[in-house]
């Protein structure tokens, strides 16, 4: 470190504080995550691409679909998997 600059704060946590983030669910951290982009107004991060190995029938049924609706098929993907993250029963509340 130079002398011009000042050492970086270190961020502590309570004991308190860790364990109540242990019980945390995984769709409570989502909506967590979720909550802060909101809240902090990123808007849309960064997309990345990724590989998905889909029948090819249902692929071509899902184009179908989506063309018919007046959607592009990936964006209606990208639709599906926030609707579902949005809809989603937590994981410590399933029946």
């Amino acid at each position: 470190m130079s002398a011009r600059q000042a050492p970086r704060p270190v961020q502590t946590f309570s004991d308190e504080y860790l364990a109540r983030c242990r019980e945390l669910s995984a769709m409570d951290i989502v909506r967590f995550l979720e909550d802060f982009r909101r809240i902090h107004g990123q808007g849309e991060s960064r997309s990345r691409l990724i590989s998905l190995k889909v029948p090819e029938p249902l692929l071509a049924a899902f184009k179908t679909k989506a063309r018919l609706g007046g959607v592009r098929y990936q964006t209606q993907i990208k639709n599906l998997m926030r609707l579902w993250l949005e809809e989603a029963t937590p994981l410590g509340d399933a029946p």
